[in-house]
């Protein structure tokens, strides 16, 4: 009974210093681990939408090019659209790898709803400040000119939107409050697309 009331005693003696040290505590359960969120931080969202968002369109594309095709351009204007077509997914391959490398060599998270640990501002970040999201649309938009489906097109579009309403506005609030002026001023001077 008495081993009881020690650890009683022991337990509320550590909770009061907890409560009465004015936030400077030093105990272990309270310091901040690199990734982890800071109290009244803006926590990302549970769902990682941009994936979801833009299998989706491909889907529905794909679907909606099988049950309603629309008609394409021919002649020389497809030919040329053709090439457009692999010169964006060459430029698709070449966003998504600088922009992973870049991240990796910043040491910071590739996962969208993952609070960032350093804020990423060279490579491709450079020029657009979602560079996979810019990939992502246009690798629809590639596909669109390669396949001839211009239902790719209008859902790239719809993508692009529903990513910046359900990921992108929400992980910019994360950011400002994370990195601050820092972060503001970077985009100030990089555009969130292109």
């Amino acid at each position: 009974m008495e081993g009881a009331s020690r650890r009683a005693r022991r337990r509320l003696h550590c909770q009061s210093r907890r409560h009465f040290d004015g936030g400077r505590s030093t105990m272990t359960d309270h310091q901040q681990k690199p990734g982890q969120q800071k109290p009244g931080q803006q926590k990302p969202g549970f769902i990682p939408w941009p994936p979801l968002i833009y299998v989706a369109a491909i889907a529905v594309s794909i679907a909606l090019g099988l049950l309603y095709p629309l008609p394409w351009i021919g002649g020389l204007l497809a030919d040329i659209l053709f090439a457009a077509g692999w010169v964006a997914l060459f430029g698709v391959a070449a966003l998504w790898f600088t922009a992973i490398r870049t991240m990796i060599r910043a040491k910071t998270t590739l996962h969208p709803n993952a609070v960032p640990d350093h804020l990423v501002t060279s490579g491709p970040f450079a020029v657009s400040r979602n560079p996979i999201y810019l990939a992502n649309t246009l690798l629809m938009i590639g596909v669109a000119l390669i396949s001839g489906n211009v239902w790719f097109l209008p859902l790239a579009i719809i993508a692009a939107f529903a990513t910046q309403k359900m990921a992108i506005e929400g992980e910019e609030k994360v950011l400002a409050t994370k990195f601050g002026k820092k972060y503001r001023d970077y985009a100030k001077t990089v555009r969130r697309w292109i």
